[in-house]
């Protein structure tokens, strides 16, 4: 009957399909905590997705241009990164295909060793709502144990590549046993994910795609995709989240990558958002995986 149905027209569904649709995976109950660790009004999440040759791999692209781009990242961006956040004395998460990883296993490794974490973000950037669930599942369990072989450290958190959340990821994440996920977008707080009406345990920090520089500075030219916005405008977005954030004791979290936040015109984006934050002085900078022990337990 369900097949059936998606072959309908979507006014054409009856209530019980569409219910279903929706109910697959939902935010649960909010994980709000009236204060953060140690008294902290605000906590700042910030994150990098170490895509790198992935970006182009993935679609079984073989662009010599765009991998050199993905190798920007491990060149230049993340080293930028690493020295940035070492000189703030601030923690952040970093999610890395497994093809990224087994290309560049000393970046992953030197990203543990200062004390950030290493998140799950697919095998190739595959996006998993084209895959059925033997696949998915498949590659999923092969990623993390690549990142566990080469950094040492299982991981607990998932993004998935893109952000696409397939009707099986859900289900996947608990037989892997995560803590939590940050690929979905219905709360600015953290919250409990329900899938098909039972809680999971399982913790979503929110993304959103405001908070994430791709959508500023992407640049395909064979797609013709080509949005520019300018640094100091990308910049006053990010920091009007933050304030929104701090006012309202939340979570402020934030999506960037490598080869493209670290440009010389920009990595000072990230340099302000630090300085800007730590002058409130009672702000908690914390890893994705931090952030979700913390409000699971509070």
């Amino acid at each position: 009957m369900s097949n059936e149905m998606d072959a309908r027209e979507p006014w054409q569904w009856d209530e019980a399909h569409w219910r279903k649709l929706v109910n697959q995976t939902r935010a649960g109950r909010r994980l709000a905590p009236s204060t953060w660790k140690n008294g902290a009004r605000c906590a700042v999440a910030l994150s990098f997705d170490s895509d790198h040759e992935t970006n182009e791999l993935r679609d079984g692209g073989k662009s010599i241009g765009r991998m050199s781009w993905g190798q920007y990242g491990n060149r230049v961006g993340v080293p930028r990164v690493l020295e940035l956040l070492k000189r703030h004395d601030v923690k952040a998460s970093f999610y890395v295909p497994a093809v990224a990883a087994l290309l560049h296993p000393d970046e992953q490794r030197r990203v543990v060793a200062e004390g950030h974490e290493i998140g799950i973000h697919g095998w190739i950037h595959e996006l998993n709502s084209v895959l059925p669930y033997e696949a998915e599942r498949d590659l999923m369990f092969r990623s993390t144990d690549t990142l566990e072989k080469i950094t040492g450290l299982r991981p607990v958190g998932l993004r998935t590549p893109s952000w696409d959340f397939s009707p099986n990821t859900l289900k996947i994440e608990t037989e892997l046993g995560l803590l939590y996920d940050s690929s979905l977008m219905a709360d600015e707080d953290c919250y409990e994910l329900v899938m098909d009406g039972t809680p999971t345990g399982i913790v979503e920090v929110p993304v959103e795609w405001v908070r994430d520089d791709a959508v500023y500075f992407m640049m395909h030219r064979f797609q013709s995709l080509r949005p520019y916005t300018p640094p100091k405008d990308v910049l006053d977005i990010f920091l009007r989240e933050f304030e929104a954030a701090y006012e309202a004791g939340g979570l402020f979290q934030l999506t960037m990558h490598p080869h493209i936040i670290t440009a010389r015109s920009r990595v000072w984006i990230l340099d302000e958002i630090i300085r800007h934050a730590k002058s409130k002085g009672d702000v908690w900078f914390a890893t994705h995986a931090e952030v979700a022990a913390y409000v699971k337990d509070a």
